[in-house]
């Protein structure tokens, strides 16, 4: 029996708990291969930590299943034509489309989410609205074969239900009991519903000079993803 081939597909500027936790689960898939992939497998740089020896994602024939991280560099990655036109290449043949906080604007940016409903990190969600994506505030979200986590940590919950559903419960319990994966938070701060009015007050600041250039790039994308639908 073949193996099932899982890529992640990295980028500069991604965040590394987005894949780091999923790929920490995922890569005791048995019978599976799990391949982190950059375009011509360059290094990739994640806030001080610099992933190399990655595979080349140009290179990689086909997958079973795709998953991509978010980051900050995803307002980059999904104005990156080389990048995106993987994504759609390799997208176009998963039997499963995947992605972790931010990752799913990539996925929506290539053209898969349209009238799907999909989650991503509570700061940007609104933004899957532009390219016909229904917003799910869901830890993790499934619209058939559609998959997504919200924000960084929610990939270890996202993986763990990939899990489940390419190898059964009973492996995805087996594992999350390996890995001693029983969240207890120090602080109920989480969700911008949990934190304080001060505490949200003061992360929306300082993700503000962001803010403005991420929705611009969403909306001149998605009106080109429009345009080349009609």
């Amino acid at each position: 029996m073949s193996k099932l081939q899982i890529v992640i597909a990295l980028y500069p500027g991604v965040t590394h708990l987005d894949f780091t936790g999923p790929h920490q689960v995922l890569s005791r898939l048995p019978n599976a291969e799990v391949a982190v992939a950059s375009i011509g497998g360059q290094d990739i740089e994640a806030e001080g930590l610099t992933f190399s020896r990655l595979a080349d994602l140009t290179a990689i024939d086909r997958c079973d299943v795709l998953c991509v991280p978010g980051g900050l560099g995803t307002t980059d990655a999904m104005q990156d034509e080389a990048f995106m036109a993987q994504i759609r290449r390799l997208g176009c043949q998963a039997k499963y489309l995947t992605s972790v906080c931010t990752g799913s604007l990539i996925l929506a940016a290539a053209g898969f989410l349209k009238g799907k409903r999909a989650a991503c990190h509570w700061a940007w969600r609104d933004l899957l609205i532009p390219f016909g994506a229904i917003v799910d505030d869901s830890r993790v979200a499934r619209d058939g074969d559609i998959i997504t986590g919200g924000g960084v940590t929610a990939g270890l919950d996202f993986a763990f239900v990939l899990m489940a559903e390419l190898a059964g419960e009973t492996l995805a319990k087996s594992v999350q009991l390996g890995l001693e994966y029983a969240p207890s938070p120090p602080f109920a701060s989480g969700r911008p519903e949990l934190a304080s009015p001060e505490i949200l007050a003061a992360v929306k600041a300082r993700m503000e000079p962001f803010a403005n250039g991420r929705r611009e790039a969403v909306e001149a994308v998605a009106a080109r993803l429009g345009a080349a639908r009609t």
